[in-house]
């Protein structure tokens, strides 16, 4: 699965995917996690499978402009429904045609956005990845550690795009970054922060960019 990012408004689309490794413990049978794992864990994937229902509205504001889309994500049915200028859509993601498929990419950006440390392991097997203990971060400029992962060059929105998630030995992600098509500068990067745990679901609320006059954040959260 990949991830349709509308970053600014009206829109400038990203994307994303994965490899993930398991190595045995050469003392015991156990398998050892991978980083995308522990990251993931860190933001209690393990609690996904009590979530039947998800609901968040994904916000931008830049300068003096707002953005605000709502999503209801019926888990369990693989139902979604959309809630943005007082329009209402609902269908099915198994059932997803031409006239629906624009409205798909807004919630795949949009989840995206919301449960990034989730997709890691949802991803896996469509991306290629890489880890390095030491890196600056590139908005505190705190070394940190950082996750690279490069998405297939076939399928999805924006194949071979990449992203670098930057965190600490607590595996929580701190900062991250979006690079279109792997190319070597950062299209955007921005902040993970205002933490919350919903039903064991540890959720950033909001993330800023370098120059502080983007916010992507969200709102109305429900998890049920």
């Amino acid at each position: 699965m990949r991830f349709l990012n509308f970053l600014i408004i009206p829109a400038l689309v990203l994307l994303f995917s994965c490899k993930t490794e398991q190595k045995k413990d050469a003392d015991s049978t156990s398998i050892e996690q991978s980083v995308p794992e522990k990251i993931a864990n860190a933001h209690g994937i393990k609690n996904w499978k009590n979530v039947e229902e998800i609901r968040f509205a994904f916000n931008v504001d830049r300068d003096t402009t707002h953005f605000e889309r709502g999503w209801i994500w019926n888990i369990q049915k693989n139902e979604v429904t959309r809630i943005s200028q007082g329009d209402t859509v609902t269908y099915n993601r198994s059932e997803i045609d031409s006239t629906i498929a624009k409205v798909d990419a807004g919630f795949i950006n949009d989840k995206y956005w919301f449960l990034a440390p989730f997709n890691l392991l949802w991803d896996k097997g469509g991306y290629s990845y890489e880890v390095s203990e030491k890196a600056e971060a590139p908005i505190s400029k705190t070394p940190m550690q950082k996750l690279t992962i490069v998405y297939s060059s076939e399928g999805g929105y924006t194949p071979g795009d990449a992203y670098d998630f930057y965190f600490e030995d607590d595996y929580i992600i701190k900062e991250w970054s979006f690079r279109k098509a792997n190319q070597k500068e950062p299209n955007l990067s921005t902040t993970w922060e205002e933490y919350i745990e919903l039903n064991g679901l540890n959720i950033s609320k909001s993330h800023i960019n370098a120059e502080g006059n983007i916010k992507w954040y969200f709102t109305n959260i429900l998890v049920k």
